[in-house]
């Protein structure tokens, strides 16, 4: 990789593009590679070693790309940032967007198409897996904008490919459904635009979790560190990043549900079959040979890009009450919404059940949450079981919660009614210092094993046998 010291932030798919193969971290797979599972099948094996790269998939003369922001290091580079500051960066851009610019003519906007759509035609759309209803855009930003205000919404939501100009889409109750519902009451459908092959920028942006009226192109931009560069849509006005790959442009349609599903989904269940709003597509541009991005449903871009924005949002919502929370980790063995682990400074007893509390608060999706000192390191899940093994009592520290609403896609809620549950494994404060003093060998971490391990040399001939 790059050192830190030299590192930009990006602009473009392309450009991001450019600096992975620059130092082997974009695998380029043979011509050819089906659409219907082989292509996710490698993407998956390749997943947080390498992007990949798939021309002329199942015989499209497009591009598909996968595997772009699989690691948390990799978007903190995205952003010129190091791992260790990426939370703080995206929290700190959160708080202190950038208006976008708008410009007459960009690369999003090379070829217009108006007449004769056909999604599965014009695009490399894949299938995934192996119980998908058929080929999904997975990695669209679907951009939507208030009817009464102006005010625009991003985000990512699942996409089946229905018919050639029609699209379901699973939309959740947040703030793309506000919008809808207002187009909706009027009798008109929501205009939005499908915006596929972004920048790390825009696909992290979008999942920030802010007040309705805030648009998320404004937090891209300030990741990145400068206005991001938008269009108007040639046939609504929705505005759309400049330097995009493809841009779908439509209404989700008044009154109208049709079958969608199921979709391989991020807790590596399948989300269920169900009637869902319809996007009627009414025109679609794009770059000259635009490379469609794909994320493979469960895989490591679509938990990072839900579990990094969430961190930012709980972390501050945390530290607001509990000042000695020093950091907060999604893991991801808990799919990265369910399972939260906390680092606290504690100075009162049972401060750590509170925090406990302000978690499950601070986001309906956490399921479990484990309250750390702060010398164990949250991104360790063995350090996590350590403590919990070694400082944690069932009849002592743990917190059970009935009844509460969580995640509609956890298979073993209640359609989303499930329990909590809190492990205060922090040291007691009146504990004698040496009762919980880790075990250490002075020197260790500053050894250098190149200089004292000696390699190529029998280990008789130093024994002498």
């Amino acid at each position: 990789m790059i050192p830190m010291g030299d590192v930009r932030p990006v602009r473009s798919l392309r450009e991001w593009l450019d600096r992975l193969a620059s130092d082997g971290r974009l695998g380029i797979a043979r011509p050819g590679i089906g659409l219907r599972h082989e292509a996710a099948a490698i993407a998956n094996r390749m997943d947080g070693r390498r992007a990949t790269l798939f021309p002329q998939p199942g015989g499209h003369p497009g591009v598909v790309v996968s595997g772009l922001v699989s690691s948390r290091s990799w978007m903190a580079e995205a952003f010129g940032v190091t791992e260790d500051r990426l939370i703080a960066h995206y929290q700190r851009s959160a708080a202190e967007p950038l208006p976008w610019r708008e410009r007459e003519t960009g690369p999003a906007q090379e070829v217009v198409h108006c007449e004769g759509i056909d999604v599965l035609e014009l695009f490399p759309v894949p299938t995934m897996n192996e119980h998908d209803s058929g080929p999904y855009i997975s990695a669209g930003l679907m951009i939507s904008r208030d009817p009464e205000s102006g005010v625009q919404n991003v985000a990512i939501l699942r996409c089946q490919v229905s018919g050639p100009d029609r699209i379901g889409v699973l939309v959740l109750p947040r703030h793309t459904d506000n919008f809808f519902r207002k187009a909706e009451a009027s009798g008109t459908g929501l205009e939005v635009a499908l915006v596929i092959g972004v920048d790390p920028a825009c696909l992290l942006a979008s999942q920030a979790i802010v007040p309705l009226g805030r648009d998320e192109l404004e937090i891209a931009g300030a990741l990145s560190g400068a206005p991001l560069d938008v269009l108007k849509c040639v046939s609504n006005d929705v505005r759309v990043p400049a330097e995009a790959e493809i841009v779908i442009e439509g209404r989700l349609l008044p009154t109208v549900r049709e079958p969608e599903g199921p979709f391989g989904e991020f807790p590596q269940y399948y989300g269920e079959r169900a009637d869902r709003h319809v996007m009627q597509v009414d025109a679609v541009t794009h770059r000259t040979n635009p490379i469609f991005h794909m994320i493979v449903g469960g895989g490591l871009e679509h938990l990072l890009l839900g579990a990094i924005p969430r961190e930012a949002t709980i972390l501050a919502t945390l530290q607001r009450s509990f000042p000695g929370v020093e950091d907060v980790h999604l893991s991801l063995g808990g799919v990265g919404r369910y399972h939260l682990y906390v680092k606290l400074r504690k100075t009162q007893d049972g401060e750590g059940k509170n925090v406990l509390l302000g978690a499950f608060a601070a986001h309906y999706d956490i399921k479990h949450a484990v309250v750390v000192d702060t010398d164990v390191d949250i991104h360790d899940p063995q350090e996590v079981e350590w403590a919990v093994a070694t400082r944690f009592q069932a009849d002592r520290d743990l917190v059970i919660i009935h009844n509460a609403q969580s995640s509609k896609l956890d298979p073993s809620t209640d359609k989303g009614v499930g329990a909590k549950m809190g492990l205060d494994a922090t040291i007691p404060l009146a504990a004698p210092e040496m009762k919980f003093k880790r075990i250490r060998v002075p020197g260790e971490a500053e050894v250098d094993l190149n200089a004292v391990i000696s390699s190529g040399v029998a280990w008789r001939e130093v024994h002498g046998a």
